[in-house]
Parts: structure tokens; C-alpha cells; sequence
């Protein structure tokens, strides 16, 4: 598993979890709650300014406080530090609710007839919205994701992979693939939800890029993001456009007036109220941190659990090992630590609120009798 020079460098070296920089103990600290909790990659935790945040929400309701025009301001700076993270224009992002509604806009690009390359294993909300083009004549082909760049062939015209795979945590050659697909003449589109938030991203070297912000990014979950390349607009249908599809959104509630967004707002759904203020103060976050000190102090940890485990050293915060009778997980779950299981196995992941006790309270669940 190679990581790629602009998606994360292409060697990482073990770094000690303690004595760091002052301000990212501080923003660590943020985290009231996490020891035993390996599940990043299931669900983030949120840190004590979302937490305040989603409060002030549910009292500002019950007050009859609700303020449309200014959540239609936080849904715009939500936008800004998304952007920011991404590394691409605030014009070229949309809002959404879930990854799979916003990769079926993608799916409108896909020309009848012809292919959509996938990895293997991904996850279904990446690939079931190709899968439903087949009336099209659309084939969706499968490559384990290490072989995807030599498997794009002239006949494909999207190659679509998750740059973290969530049921094994291996990192995708992200710019190898790129590459390949550039020469091939296929667009990309990249699901960075297992990535964003622990390993440094570009978003805008590839065509398309989707995330759902709740699991590393530590959102409250129903907020989710995608980039346009700049001038790919017009190869999309917006298939959910509404009020919210318009620069003026509020002059564009009714019939009669209502034209498209110019940027990549045209693809927003209307935002979920609730989670819009939890949603910023989480990017918020995000954006004081220096993602690669981040990803140093994830794979450090997540490299010393693989020693537990008897793993080589790896370059994911994600760990898996075979567990096909759940027996593993079970142990984990025994002393209180917080996993998952997928495919065949035991899943976990390490991220900023967790520390070598959990490495440590690991080792004595799994050498439990």
C-alpha cells in the first residue's frame, strides 16, 4: 500500500504520540470523551465546540429563535472551510445530505453505453449508483483498488475509488491512478470520506470528489460534501436541484424563478438546519490543526498496534486483521474498547482523541483468555 505524493507522502515514518506542540495538545484536549474508542472510521467523536454547538441549535428552536438568512450564512461558511480543507474554491463545492445521492449526480455524466471502472470491495454507496445505469448499457468493471491504474483501458470513462477503503483501510495510489486515467482520457472521482481529516488531501487534481463529513472530519452526521472541477458543471444534471440550487436561493422558492447556481452550489440539496452550526464549528476545528501532524500521530499509533498484532508497519490509521467468526471483535468489545467488524474482519482506527493507553488496553483485550 503506497501513499502518494500529494494525497500523503509516499513514506511515512513512526513518530512518538507525546511531547507535541503545544497547540495541538490543546486542540486535542477538545475531546471529552475517547479512551477505548477505536472507531473513527465508523463514526468521529465530536469535539466540545460541536457538541456546544448542536446545544445552541436545540435551544435557539425551542426559543423560537430560528433564524433562516443566518443559516443560510452558516451553510455558505460551512462551504469556505470545507473548501479550505479540500484545497480547492469555495465555488467549486456543493452541500449534501448522504455521499451515494451526491455520486448519483456524478452517475449523470456517465454517456450511455459506456464503462465505470471501480475498486473492489468499496464501498456500496460509491459504486451502487453506477450499478443502476445498467438500463444505459453502462458497465461497472471491478479491480482490486492496488491494480486500478493498469486496469483503465480506452473504453473507460470514469474510474471511481475511495481513496481510503473502509473495510481494509488500505490507501489508494491516488495519483498513479490519476495519471493513468488522464491518459486514458476517464475522469475520476475520488470518495474521501476515510481520508479527510488524517491525510493531507488536493481534491481539485481530480474531476470529482465526494465526502461524508462525520467520521474523521467529526461532524454530526448527515452533512456531506462534493467538488466540481472547474468547467465540469455543465457534464452534470443537478437530478435534486431545489431552492437551495441557486446563488439567490430566496429568490428562487417558487416556480416560475428558478434558475441554476453559476458554481457547484447548483448540485446543493437544502441543508439539514440542525447540523449546520455542529457541521462548521467541526471544519472549524479541522482548519487550526496541521493535518500532517495529524496523520503522524494516527499512524504512529496505528503502527504500534499492528506491533501488538504482529503486523508490519503500515500508512493508515485504519487497522484490519481476519476475525471471519467475529471472535476478535468480541474480545475488543469485552474490555470496553469500541470497534467494528467488516468483511471478514476485525476493524479498528486510531485519531486524534485517542493515546497509547488504547494501544496498551488493546494488547491486554486481545491476550485475554
Amino acid at each position: 500500500m503506497a501513499a502518494t505524493s500529494t494525497f500523503g507522502p509516499s513514506s511515512i515514518e513512526e513518530s512518538p504520540v507525546s511531547n507535541r506542540g503545544s497547540d495541538f495538545e490543546t486542540l486535542r484536549g477538545e475531546f471529552t470523551a475517547g479512551n477505548g474508542y477505536l472507531a473513527a472510521c465508523t463514526a468521529g467523536l465530536p469535539p466540545q465546540r460541536v457538541t456546544a454547538a448542536m446545544h445552541a441549535f436545540v435551544d435557539a428552536w425551542a426559543a423560537g429563535r430560528l433564524d433562516a438568512h443566518a443559516l443560510g450564512d452558516v451553510a455558505e461558511q460551512c462551504r469556505a472551510r470545507y473548501a479550505e480543507l479540500a484545497g480547492v474554491a469555495p465555488d467549486r463545492v456543493a452541500l449534501g445530505g448522504q455521499v451515494s445521492q451526491l455520486v448519483s449526480i456524478v452517475a449523470t455524466s456517465v454517456p450511455d453505453g459506456a464503462e465505470v471502472l471501480c475498486a473492489a470491495g468499496d464501498f456500496s454507496s460509491l459504486t451502487h449508483p453506477f450499478e443502476q445505469l445498467a438500463r444505459r448499457g453502462v458497465r461497472v468493471r471491478y479491480a482490486p483498488v492496488a491494480e486500478l491504474a493498469r486496469a483503465i483501458t480506452p473504453e473507460t470513462a470514469l474510474v471511481a475509488f475511495s481513496h481510503v477503503q473502509s473495510a481494509t483501510g488500505e490507501v489508494a495510489d491516488a495519483d498513479g491512478i490519476q495519471a493513468a486515467a488522464a491518459a486514458a482520457g476517464a475522469r475520476t472521482l475520488v470518495d474521501l470520506t476515510q481520508s479527510l481529516g488524517w491525510l493531507p488531501t488536493e481534491a481539485g487534481r481530480f474531476d470529482y470528489t465526494v465526502c461524508h463529513a462525520y467520521k474523521w472530519l467529526c461532524a454530526p452526521r448527515g452533512t456531506s460534501f462534493m467538488t466540481v472541477r472547474e468547467g465540469l458543471d455543465d457534464s452534470l444534471t443537478p437530478i435534486a436541484a431545489g431552492w437551495c440550487s441557486a446563488d439567490d436561493v430566496w429568490s428562487s422558492c417558487y416556480a416560475g424563478s428558478t434558475p441554476l447556481a453559476a458554481s457547484a452550489g447548483r448540485f446543493d440539496l437544502s441543508p439539514s438546519w440542525p447540523l449546520l452550526g455542529g457541521t462548521l464549528a467541526a471544519l472549524e476545528f479541522f482548519t487550526e490543526l496541521d493535518i500532517d501532524e495529524v496523520m503522524r500521530h494516527d499512524i504512529a499509533l496505528a503502527n504500534a498496534a499492528r506491533a501488538v498484532l504482529g503486523l508490519p508497519a503500515g500508512n493508515s490509521a485504519i487497522v484490519t486483521w481476519p476475525d471471519p467468526d467475529g471472535t476478535e471483535l468480541a474480545k475488543l468489545s469485552n474490555a470496553g474498547i469500541t470497534a467494528s467488524g467488516r468483511a471478514g474482519n476485525a476493524r479498528i482506527a486510531f485519531h486524534l482523541w485517542n493515546t497509547k493507553e488504547d494501544v496498551d488496553r488493546l494488547e491486554r483485550a486481545l491476550r485475554a483468555s
